[in-house]
């Protein structure tokens, strides 16, 4: 009731003062109008109104304090600093609860639903979708990788067991990198398989015969996408290729007239600073800083079918989630999940596999002329 509107919403969830009986996906269905609105505002009441009301009335009592999961930033927007602790706020709940909700294949991104049969699951799409990539980059023994938002090293992992490759992968997640390292050594590949708590912006060590950014370019930002995309061209041998996995906002809103956005549920307990740009403008971005693009693959019906395999998992082990962080936090996971799927079966976000070559002076990319050619 103090603020009526998507913020306000997904506090009362959070918090536990709202519930939902029954289906979640239904309630989110109808509640789909206002969380994604048409309007260019979100819609709301004028809160000073609203509260006025409620407290002439006696029927509220003082505002209360966002839940503790709430996160306020501190700090330049996309700073080194800044980013560290975005990162942190969302990677940093504990390894024992990603992998409740993940599964054994410990991968955090869209995966690529091949199968149908009952025996195909979660893990099964996640392999699939780590091969794609690696098939799409050409990857062949002796080559140098480079895995900019490595996550907890499942694509380290399958590029050096399956293809022979050596690998650099970086993350800002202290906990990331030392569930991926353990996993590393257990199969045998530390000298074939790097990671590394580091900014990308820091990484010096090119080049890289190819380079994967698997869910990790919507943590950049709109305004240092261009640096970005620079530092990946710099970091990348000529003729190598660039593989980047991307959540899109189809068909955004336009900017409020105040410029000023009211703050959303996601940017608040979910993804500090993360920003969607569509897909055009991706695209775009990376020509401008040198790449030849070269494919585009929409995957937005195989991520919110992974969202949801999430969610079951997470339902599944909903105790045992609950006493590995809070209840607050589980359940800002569950609704985040949940309206996430919705998002991307409605068609409000979309996510990409955009290939990309750094094509030779003469022009030659080293790419075969057709999709079979390169995905053999």
């Amino acid at each position: 009731m103090w603020q009526p509107n998507e913020l306000g919403l997904a506090r009362a969830y959070v918090s536990g003062d709202l519930d939902v009986e029954g289906d979640l996906y239904d309630a989110l269905h109808r509640l789909a109008s206002l969380i994604w609105g048409s309007a260019p505002e979100p819609r709301s009441l004028p809160k000073a109104e609203v509260a006025a009301d409620l407290l002439r009335l006696g029927i509220v009592g003082p505002q209360p304090k966002p839940p503790a999961e709430e996160i306020a930033m501190q700090g330049t927007r996309h700073s080194k600093r800044r980013d560290r602790q975005a990162i942190s706020h969302h990677y940093d709940v504990g390894n024992n609860f990603y992998e409740i909700v993940l599964g054994e294949s410990m991968v955090y991104s869209c995966a690529y639903w091949t199968g149908d049969s009952p025996d195909y699951g979660l893990a099964d799409a996640q392999r699939d979708k780590l091969d794609l990539i690696c098939r799409k980059l050409e990857l062949k023994p002796g080559m140098r990788l480079l895995d900019v938002g490595c996550g907890w090293g499942s694509l380290a992992l399958h590029a050096a067991l399956e293809y022979g490759v050596d690998v650099v992968g970086v993350t800002l997640s202290t906990e990331q990198a030392e569930y991926a390292r353990k996993q590393i050594a257990e199969a045998g590949l530390t000298a074939h398989v790097e990671i590394r708590v580091q900014d990308y912006r820091d990484i010096e060590d090119g080049p890289f015969d190819a380079i994967s950014s698997v869910g990790m370019a919507e943590h950049v930002g709109t305004g240092p996408y261009a640096e970005y995309a620079g530092i990946l061209y710099r970091l990348l041998k000529s003729g190598g290729r660039l593989l980047n996995h991307q959540i899109a906002a189809l068909h955004p809103d336009p900017e409020p007239a105040s410029g000023r956005k009211q703050r959303s549920f996601i940017d608040a307990y979910v993804f500090p600073d993360g920003e969607l740009a569509p897909v055009g403008t991706t695209v775009s971005l990376l020509e401008n800083a040198g790449f030849e693009v070269r494919d585009l693959q929409a995957l937005r019906e195989h991520y919110a079918r992974t969202l949801r395999a999430w969610v079951a998992n997470l339902e599944a082990e909903w105790s045992t989630a609950v006493n590995l962080t809070t209840p607050g936090r589980t359940r800002v996971w569950r609704l985040y999940m949940a309206a996430s799927a919705i998002a991307f079966e409605q068609g409000h976000i979309g996510v990409n596999q955009v290939l990309c070559v750094k094509s030779l002076r003469d022009g030659t990319s080293g790419m075969a002329a057709t999709r079979a050619g390169w995905l053999a």
